[in-house]
């Protein structure tokens, strides 16, 4: 259902949730004081740098800098959106989401879903009943565990068996036409799949979207798809990706190929993080989403000139969205084969020791470009520049783009230019510059990861109507402490997201003090809060001596 989630429940989630139980499900822990440590899950590293602190609700490592509450952790982890995040942590408390209407609030999806998984899990069951199904996921080599994972079912003959299950009311026959279950022609409703093997197609959170079916015997079509949906969208829809995450947390790479039983198939031989684009050519969307799981992506094509007709349409797309940090490869396998024969044939390692040497993007670009052009000549050459430049100017700014113009001019006996038409970029992100931890900042940082230092009756507040930067918002978080005696760190987190103050507040929680928070030789309370008294003793000192100055001058007070 459409709507804001209000911030209220937000912060009751966070307090009826312990992050200790989201990060231990997918992070071993273990206890090291008060604190809980692991190698952290964003960046390899063999010593355990990574502390999760149930008193704060909060992750941090010491060794990449991630932290956060638990909403950030399964948005990182699990790479999904906040609303998601936000609905997974709700399904672990169980608890609903509420959701504040607008006047033009849209339709809930949420029976849609709900009726897609029931379909599921009977097409699950009639696949049992069908002994003439099992068999032919045996014969193609399919295990009963392997079936259960991709959750394969069975769709029986007959032109209304779907309907007479699900279709009994109105309401319900509506459903399933909109979720392209039935067709509706001219008032006639029959079932859409009938005796086929059924793949469903799963978005980022599991849910069932849309289906597949392929045909055990003869017939056309042999493949089959659900159409476009309010649920499914074709040229957005990757299938695997779920079942890819859920087998392997940390996804170095991604295999694209071109059909269900490929992905099945591979996974049978423990090929984990292959995906299936559907039957369609990888769009832009496709290509965001991959690169969004994996840094590493492998286009798995047929050899013949199908399939390299399709391997250089896929480049095209990819150009633009090239960026530093990204790989992309191409796998041509020998014609007459696909990836469900040849791993069956050769076997994990040999099959997999071609896509680690599958050929990437850049020599599949060069290498293509070049096909019937005699570079050996001077217009040869001429010709391989003009038709290659305008790809390689198609690629973003950065390390990548100037590699490969240098590339080309070196090909070509030419000087390398350094920018060829854009400037030259640092590989990766500027990483953010130090934070000078004066007083302000100090007081700050220390409030956030500890707001119960804010109830401390000494602390000095005369520095407030001085004017000194960051005060003003100095104040409100005090304020925002007060107000909530029981808030915690994740929530005050929580509390910014969104905010113009959120980039500052993050750097502000990470950023290193001058003593020892963290871990197994954790300071006091009363060191901690010392600390806090001396912040704000220099601000309050501070404010003085800028009120002297004032009345010398002339001034009135701030």
């Amino acid at each position: 259902m459409k709507g804001r989630i209000p911030r209220q429940f937000i912060d009751t989630l966070l307090a009826r949730s312990d992050i200790v139980d989201v990060v231990g499900a997918r992070v071993p822990l273990k206890k090291a004081g008060k604190d809980l440590m692991a190698c952290c899950p964003f960046h390899d590293e063999k010593t355990p740098s990574f502390s999760v602190s149930p008193s704060k609700q909060f992750y941090y490592c010491f060794g990449c800098g991630a932290h956060g509450n638990a909403l950030d952790f399964l948005m990182e982890y699990d790479r999904i959106g906040f609303v998601d995040a936000v609905e997974t942590l709700a399904n672990l408390a169980g608890i609903e989401v509420p959701r504040e209407a607008f006047a033009t609030q849209g339709p809930d999806h949420r029976p849609l879903y709900q009726l897609l998984d029931e379909i599921a899990a009977w097409y699950r069951e009639q696949l049992r009943t069908h002994p003439d199904a099992i068999a032919y996921l045996k014969q193609r080599g399919l295990s009963g565990e392997i079936s259960a994972r991709f959750a394969i079912g069975y769709a029986p003959s007959g032109w209304d068996r779907l309907l007479k299950r699900f279709g009994t009311q109105a309401d319900q026959i509506a459903r399933l036409v909109e979720s392209g279950m039935l067709i509706d022609n001219e008032g006639k409703r029959y079932d859409r799949f009938r005796e086929r093997i059924m793949f469903p197609i799963r978005d980022s959170r599991g849910r069932v979207v849309g289906f597949g079916g392929r045909l055990t015997g003869d017939g056309k079509p042999k493949y089959l798809n659900s159409p476009e949906t309010p649920l499914f969208h074709k040229s957005e829809a990757l299938y695997g990706l779920y079942e890819a995450r859920q087998a392997l947390r940390r996804l170095d790479r991604l295999l694209v190929v071109e059909g269900y039983m490929d992905v099945v198939a591979l996974a049978q031989y423990g090929i984990d993080y292959a995906v299936a684009t559907l039957g369609t050519a990888a769009t832009n969307r496709h290509i965001e989403l991959l690169f969004r799981h994996a840094p590493s992506v492998c286009f798995c094509f047929d050899g013949d000139d199908a399939g390299r007709a399709a391997a250089w349409k896929a480049l095209n797309h990819l150009l633009p969205m090239m960026r530093d940090g990204r790989e992309a490869r191409f796998l041509f396998l020998p014609e007459g084969e696909d990836p469900d024969s040849l791993v069956r044939q050769e076997g994990r390692e040999t099959f997999e020791d071609r896509i680690v040497h599958a050929k990437p993007l850049s020599d599949y670009l060069f290498e293509h470009s070049a096909e019937g052009i005699d570079l050996g000549s001077a217009d040869g050459k001429a010709r391989y520049a003009e038709q290659l430049r305008p790809l390689l100017e198609r690629l973003p700014g950065g390390l990548f783009r100037q590699m490969l113009f240098k590339r080309l001019d070196d090909l070509l006996g030419l000087r390398a230019h350094a920018a060829h038409g854009a400037p030259a970029r640092r590989a990766g992100p500027r990483p953010p510059r130090p934070l000078t931890m004066n007083a302000t900042r100090i007081a700050i940082a220390l409030l956030l990861r500890h707001p119960r230092l804010g109830h401390d009756p000494e602390l000095v507040t005369d520095w407030a109507d001085a004017g000194i930067p960051g005060t003003d918002f100095l104040l409100r978080l005090l304020e925002i402490i007060r107000e909530q005696p029981d808030i915690s760190p994740a929530r005050l987190l929580e509390h910014y997201r969104g905010s113009d103050e959120e980039p500052i507040v993050r750097r502000l929680f990470a950023a290193p003090l001058s003593i020892q928070e963290t871990g197994a030789e954790a300071v006091s309370d009363e060191s901690l809060r010392a600390e806090l008294r001396g912040a704000l003793q220099r601000l309050s000192d501070k404010a003085r001596r800028e009120r002297i100055r004032q009345r010398i001058r002339g001034q009135p007070p701030a």
